[in-house]
């Protein structure tokens, strides 16, 4: 049997077992082991002598491969970001961001939801995990929302939203694992994170007002607050600004080289919080929660990432990447149909899968097809199918899938963030939170073919980074 059709055939048997409800670390870790095995030994002819030779090489070639990424740099960033998130929270940081944006925003329609989806973007600045940032403004947010008469399925839903801001928005767990499954620059992707972050927050805001100007009794205004009252909560919310400000210096310094690697500017980060957290009376107790969750987050992370990359191991054996891009590079149709197709797939695979988990089982097949697609790694903006070079297009298309990512988070039946909302408040079901994100599906297939269509969003920033 070639190569090529054992990596059909394995690649078939991990999406069954992902569908029948295994997780997809082990899942992938099954595929990618038995892959190889069957790789190895089909070179040696099937022959029943060799299954015990076949086996040794496979075990051998897997086990390489957690030290070999673990050891990676980069994936050190993911710990500090998501600790970052977590003594924000402790810190009260978390708080004062949404005091601040409620007193800013709640006098429009649907106002303590706009707050709610500033403030979920600013924590997210200080977050990598768009988990935790649901769990966090479940609990600071809803209660909010509902003591003034806010529906509550439309409260839910505006909090898992606003919670996946956290994927697109630097420093982002999600960005990093792109980058270091696709071996781009991490500093450039976190970069062009920013400016559709932001963006997709906007767009949040103006569904809200148009929902709340329509439905009176959805998300009636907050009035009361005086200027002085507002300017007064600004000092309780400048230390996120002060944190993202020096991450982005330690990323990119518009004024002259980098500050270091978004590594020392994660550490850094983490550090300064920290200090913040302290002074703000955090104890030994609520450290010790930060430091647990963070464990438990990073390593189901790393687990994923280790599950996954064995099986990616397997797929380089199986030359099934290179046969997939050779595949859609062949097809006649254009290159942003097939994109869309791209993207329309993730949409549903997102209804059954987390959003890491699709993100590292797919790219090492789709990536390689998109970039040939454009004209290969090295292609110029001028010879390209997408009107950008090879690296400016690997960094929009990492936007463009973690923002499909974002997307997952909230399609049913699985969409984590919804099921995170509901795990807080008892009495609101995920059935109900389900209900009330329905209408951020269309904010953000919106800002998808926004970003599509003008891919300038994306690319300003880290081109001008060099």
């Amino acid at each position: 049997m070639e190569p090529i059709e054992i990596g059909l055939w394995v690649s078939g048997g991990l999406l069954l077992m992902v569908v029948l409800g295994m997780r997809v670390a082990f899942a992938a870790a099954m595929a990618g082991l038995v892959g190889l095995i069957w790789i190895f030994w089909a070179k040696r002819g099937m022959e029943w002598d060799q299954l015990g030779w076949a086996l040794t090489v496979a075990i051998k070639t897997a086990g390489q491969v957690p030290h070999s990424k673990v050891s990676s740099q980069t994936l050190s960033l993911i710990p500090t970001f998501i600790l970052i998130g977590f003594l924000a929270y402790y810190a009260g940081l978390t708080r004062a961001l949404f005091e601040a944006a409620k007193r800013w925003f709640a006098w429009v329609p649907g106002g303590l939801a706009v707050s709610t989806v500033f403030a979920t973007a600013g924590f997210a600045a200080v977050s990598g995990a768009s988990v935790a940032t649901a769990a966090v403004f479940a609990r600071i947010a809803i209660p909010e929302m509902l003591k003034i008469g806010y529906n509550k399925q439309f409260a839910a839903g505006v909090v898992a939203a606003g919670g996946t801001l956290a994927s697109l928005i630097p420093p982002s767990a999600i960005l990093v694992i792109y980058a270091i499954i696709v071996e781009q620059d991490v500093g450039k992707l976190l970069l062009a994170g920013f400016i559709p972050g932001a963006f997709s927050a906007i767009v949040y805001a103006v569904l809200i007002i148009g929902i709340a100007m329509i439905f009176k009794n959805v998300g009636p205004p907050v009035s009361g607050y005086t200027w002085g009252q507002r300017f007064a909560s600004l000092p309780a919310a400048l230390p996120i600004v002060a944190v993202v400000v020096i991450i982005i210096f330690f990323v990119y310094n518009p004024f002259g080289d980098a500050w270091g690697t978004p590594t020392e500017g994660g550490a850094v980060g983490a550090f300064i919080v920290f200090c913040m957290a302290v002074f703000r009376g955090m104890r030994w107790a609520q450290l010790k929660d930060a430091l647990l969750e963070t464990a438990k987050l990073t390593v189901m992370i790393f687990t994923i990432i280790w599950g996954v990359l064995i099986y990616v191991r397997f797929l380089g054996f199986a030359e099934l990447p290179s046969a997939f891009a050779e595949w859609i590079s062949s097809l006649t149709v254009s290159p942003m149909l097939i994109l869309i197709c791209i993207l329309l797939a993730y949409a549903v695979l997102g209804m059954f899968m987390d959003a890491i988990g699709m993100l590292l089982l797919t790219l090492p097949v789709v990536y390689p097809a998109v970039m040939a697609l454009n004209g290969g790694e090295y292609v110029s903006a001028a010879d390209s199918a997408f009107g950008m070079s090879g690296p400016m297009c690997a960094i929009w298309f990492g936007i463009l899938v973690v923002k499909m990512a974002e997307f997952c988070l909230i399609t049913p039946p699985i969409g984590l963030n919804c099921f995170v909302v509901a795990g807080v408040h008892p009495d609101i079901s995920v059935q109900d939170v389900f209900r009330g994100v329905m209408p951020f599906f269309v904010a953000d297939g919106v800002t998808i073919a926004l970003l599509v269509a003008f891919p300038s969003i994306v690319l300003w920033l880290p081109s001008l980074a060099g």
